[in-house]
């Protein structure tokens, strides 16, 4: 872990003792865990024991209490070594801080710190077939029923589902009222009624397996987080928290496609001489490291946004997606610059690029954040009210790593 100016010597120690544990634990089998699908839910044990199950949950309800700035190295140091781990844990995220940001003390109590202790996995069901980038043609209703609410519909692309101890489902409770209608609910693992496909055949990430669900089930009403129309206004919340993730996850893929282009060049001998010493070689690696090094600073930016408690849907839009543009790239050059070695399955090259490819669809596809980008600057978000802990986030319709 390489300090970085302006960041606290606590959270380099935390992103420093979880590098070491990724480099012994987690690179050792990447391959495997992509090559045999194995799902990285593995880890969730070691993981908790680090504090990561709960790093981005206050001390209060078992987390570590570390900075926006904390998790996010973190999760880079993660990613660099296994993608899909990186992907397990951000997806974890989207379901506790659903629980943290949206419910109330009762049920946070009851689930956050088996969360953050690794007892208890989450997941996040917001997309679906026929809804990702606008929730407002959500077909997933929840009614009022004896016993709570009854949920009926079909949610895509779930990860964790298979493996989760507990998934926040977003449903509309008022169809008539758009995304004011919809609510967020937590369904419990057992519970009648939910059934949960084989995992997706996924191109990469493809130790963090993705799920449908088919839902008909009725949860109690203590399980509803907030107020019934209160969900949309909590997913956007975690999702602008979850924009970070992606990008540190982006910036895993590309330090470490970057180390492994460092490492060819200095040994591929062409012409009698390192391809290091090729210009056109070397004005590749200055175009990765301007790339990676700008995609950090965007990303640390709105951390400290974050931790300031400052709104923050802009900031995490332009780091998720200049970040996950620049992984694209740099993955691509990385693969080029090891020619047809790096096209084989012998090296982590082609890993690397495969699982970039999804991070410019996770969270909001890069299309997506250029829009919420330029009705910022146009002076056009439609705001929701503030909740206590955190900035207001946009009301604009986007999609969400219910996918992946």
């Amino acid at each position: 872990m390489l300090p970085r100016l302006g960041i606290e010597h606590d959270d380099i120690e935390i992103a420093s003792a979880i590098e070491r544990f990724a480099q012994h634990e987690l690179a050792p089998h990447a391959r495997q865990v992509d090559e045999e699908e194995i799902a990285t839910t593995r880890y969730v044990p070691a993981l908790a024991e680090l504090g990561v199950m709960g790093m981005n949950l206050p001390e209060r309800w078992g987390g570590v209490g570390a900075s926006p700035t904390g998790v996010i190295l973190s999760l880079v140091e993660i990613a660099k070594a296994c993608a899909a781990t990186s992907s397990m844990v951000g997806a974890h995220y989207l379901a506790t801080d659903s629980v943290l940001i949206g419910g109330d003390d009762a049920i946070r109590d009851r689930l956050l710190p088996a969360a953050a202790a690794g007892t208890r996995l989450g997941a996040f069901a917001l997309t679906e077939p026929r809804a990702g980038s606008n929730p407002a043609d959500m077909a997933t209703r929840a009614t009022a029923h004896s016993d709570g609410y009854r949920i009926q519909g079909v949610k895509h692309f779930i990860s964790n589902a298979g493996h989760a101890d507990f998934i926040v489902v977003y449903a509309k409770t008022d169809p008539a009222a758009g995304v004011r209608g919809i609510s967020a609910f937590v369904v419990e693992r057992g519970t009648p009624g939910v059934a949960i496909s084989p995992p997706e055949k996924l191109m990469g990430i493809r130790g963090a397996p993705a799920h449908e669900i088919v839902l008909d089930c009725v949860v109690p009403r203590a399980n509803r987080l907030g107020e019934e129309g209160s969900g949309f206004r909590t997913a956007m919340r975690v999702l602008d928290n979850s924009r970070l993730d992606v990008a540190s996850t982006c910036i895993g893929i590309a330090e470490a496609a970057l180390a492994a282009a460092l490492n060819w060049v200095a040994q591929r001998i062409v012409g009698g001489e390192p391809l290091a010493c090729k210009q056109g070689i070397q004005w590749m690696l200055a175009d990765m490291k301007v790339r990676l090094e700008a995609a950090w600073l965007l990303t640390l930016q709105a951390a400290a946004r974050r931790g300031a408690a400052q709104p923050l849907t802009e900031a995490a839009a332009m780091a998720k997606w200049y970040a996950s543009e620049a992984a694209a790239y740099v993955t691509d050059m990385a693969l080029q610059i090891h020619g047809g070695y790096g096209f084989t399955r012998d090296m982590p090259l082609e890993r690397f690029a495969r699982d970039a490819r999804i991070m410019r669809i996770y969270e909001g596809s890069s299309e997506i954040q250029r829009t919420v980008i330029a009705r910022h600057m146009l002076g056009r978000p439609s705001s929701t009210p503030s909740l206590p802990g955190n900035a207001p986030a946009s009301a604009m319709p986007e999609p969400a790593r219910g996918a992946g």
